[in-house]
């Protein structure tokens, strides 16, 4: 597996001038390597690969790591890493800018004295946004659990039940069901509450007549899932009305347009024009969407600032939201692929409004 990945960065880093690359952010570091353990280190030159753990993992690198030279590190990991530059006479070493703290850096500088740190950015995220056909299955795979989930809890919500309670019995469903638990805390925001664009689940009784918004995921074999359904118990009002079909036609009008080679912002722009549209655009605040995969948000962003071009591989969520202050919000979102073509929709749950108890 990580042979072709390998090749990628080498490639990108050839490109960019560095002779090596440290990579420890542990996201980067399994997708690089394959290896699911909790401490280590990979480094990559356009000669070698090498993992870098500790004797917890003597099996289980080696099994997982497939064609790394494993390195079982000494107390000061970087003085195995100094003397693995030294045998291949490196004498500049990339690192992973947004995972390393100033104080770990200060160390750096004295256990690699001689060695020039370059600090870069989004090398490995850069490889992480194009999805392979592995990735896609399994996160397929993880959208239809999210998909099984928001059925099972329809029978579970009714006016009476604490909004912990539902969340925690998705989260149980979703572990019985093969999860490794859940990709975020989950949401689950009733009445005014539904306004919150994150109001994770709270002590509220869910009450009668009013939106219940549902945010949730299953973190399932290393990946994400993300779907949000907004339903009412009991009878809707107009106005609930009014703003989920509102909210319901703007995704969907972003799910008939997004197409590859064009930018987030182009994205974000098919959902938000049809909210500006009907007067709440200053009540849809957030972006259209964001990338997962690994994480829940990675790279790219469907939003107002983001000028990346989507690409066949990426995965994004759509899902744009109005959220009325002391009345309630909706959002409505699904997890979508780019395709030559256009998109694959990963997440199939009913997008109709749907009344419970």
């Amino acid at each position: 597996m990580p042979n072709e990945r390998v090749a990628r960065l080498r490639a990108l880093l050839a490109d960019r001038g560095h002779e090596a690359l440290l990579i420890g952010s542990p996201f980067n570091r399994k997708y690089v390597s394959g290896f699911t353990g909790s401490s280590g280190m990979v480094l990559i030159t356009q000669t070698s690969s090498v993992l870098l753990t500790d004797f917890r993992y003597r099996s289980q690198a080696p099994e997982q790591a497939k064609g790394f030279q494993i390195v079982e590190h000494g107390a000061k990991p970087l003085e195995d890493v100094r003397a693995l530059l030294a045998v291949e006479g490196i004498s500049r070493l990339a690192f992973e800018q947004d995972h390393v703290v100033f104080s770990e850096y200060l160390a750096w500088t004295q256990t690699l004295a001689g060695i020039v740190l370059e600090p870069v950015g989004g090398l490995v995220e850069g490889l992480r946004t194009i999805k392979d056909e592995s990735e896609l299955s399994i996160m397929q795979e993880a959208a239809e659990l999210a998909d099984r989930t928001f059925a099972h809890i329809q029978h579970i919500i009714r006016p009476g039940i604490r909004e912990k309670d539902v969340a925690l019995e998705m989260e149980m469903f979703m572990r019985a069901h093969g999860a490794t638990s859940s990709s975020f805390d989950t949401i689950v925001a009733s009445g005014e509450r539904s306004a919150l664009p994150h109001g994770v689940a709270s002590d509220r009784i869910v009450g009668d007549n009013e939106f219940v918004k549902l945010d949730f995921g299953a973190y399932y074999n290393g990946y994400c899932s993300d779907l949000t359904r907004t339903v009412v118990v009991g009878r809707p009002s107009d106005r609930h009305r009014e703003i989920y079909e509102i909210v319901l036609e703007s995704q969907l009008t972003a799910l008939a347009g997004i197409k590859p080679g064009m930018s987030g912002r182009e994205a974000d722009s098919l959902a938000r024009d049809v909210i500006v549209k009907y007067g709440y655009g200053d009540l849809f605040g957030h972006g259209t969407g964001h990338g997962l995969g690994m994480e829940i948000h990675e790279a790219p962003r469907l939003s107002k600032l983001s000028d990346t071009i989507l690409t066949p591989g990426m995965t994004v969520t759509v899902e744009p939201g109005i959220y009325i202050p002391g009345f309630g919000g909706v959002r409505i979102e699904d997890d979508i692929v780019i395709t030559e073509t256009g998109i694959k929709i990963l997440t199939s749950s009913p997008k109709e409004l749907i009344l419970l108890g």
